[in-house]
């Protein structure tokens, strides 16, 4: 039977409200006239967040190798971080107030790289400006029982840093897609974002791009999803082995 005007008209109407309660409550149908945000995608935005947040964090330790950038407040103090992080090891720079300096993981072996200045405020001491020229520009030796190994340690450590960077707090939910560079995400927050809110992909494998996390403690971006890099010894010429326990900085 064909329909007649008059129902075709009843029946656009209802598609159109039924579209229109749609929008209102925050969802996208197909059929509506827009687009799916979830069509050929990985399908983790039509997961509950808590799926969502393991998924992320199962990637993650799964991946062979990331790099990380952002801010990182720990104990009151702010850490601008650039790592790059593998199983075996981890390098990149560290600033904090205003003082940068590298860090080099290689194995269990860590290495700290600064200029005079770094070293001269480090150790505080008559007679400082020889030692911190000894150590300006070289790899010099942090030994595991030092303070310093504990602190700057876990900044090269893919797995430690990881596994406390990737945790929301409090109730979790959805917060909509969005978008990171180019690539489609979808957002999960903690207690409406007092809690953190993590960026996770959709395209491909769902690994986490973009973290804020709670409490104002630093915002975070990962990239370079198991992309390898090299982590060798330094020269030896470039190496200095200053004992057993470095200038307390």
């Amino acid at each position: 039977m064909t329909a007649t005007p008059q129902g075709r008209t009843r029946r656009a109407a209802l598609v159109a409200a039924i579209c229109a309660g749609a929008v209102a409550g925050a969802s996208v149908l197909t059929g509506c006239g827009g687009e799916d945000p979830d069509a050929g995608t990985n399908g983790v935005g039509k997961l509950p967040p808590d799926r969502i947040q393991a998924k992320t964090r199962a990637a993650a330790s799964a991946a062979s190798a990331v790099r990380l950038s952002g801010t990182v407040v720990t104990s009151g103090r702010t850490y601008t971080l650039d790592m790059r992080l593998k199983d075996d090891g981890g390098t990149g720079s560290v600033t904090s107030k205003g003082a940068t300096f590298k860090l080099l993981r290689v194995g269990r072996q860590l290495y700290l790289k600064a200029d005079a200045d770094f070293w001269k405020e480090a150790d505080g001491k008559d007679g400082g400006d020889d030692a911190a020229g000894k150590l300006d520009g070289k790899y010099v030796k942090v030994p595991q029982g030092d303070p310093a190994y504990k602190k700057f340690s876990g900044f090269t450590d893919k797995d430690v840093l990881l596994d406390g960077l990737l945790t929301l707090h409090g109730s979790l939910a959805t917060d909509g897609h969005h978008d990171d560079a180019g690539t489609r995400t979808i957002r999960i927050t903690g207690d409406k974002g007092s809690g953190g809110s993590l960026d996770v992909s959709l395209e491909g494998t769902p690994y986490p791009l973009r973290l804020v996390r709670a409490g104002g403690a630093g915002t975070l971006s990962f990239s370079d999803w198991g992309k390898d890099f090299a982590v060798t010894e330094p020269a030896k010429g470039q190496t200095v082995d200053y004992g057993r326990q470095l200038p307390a900085s």
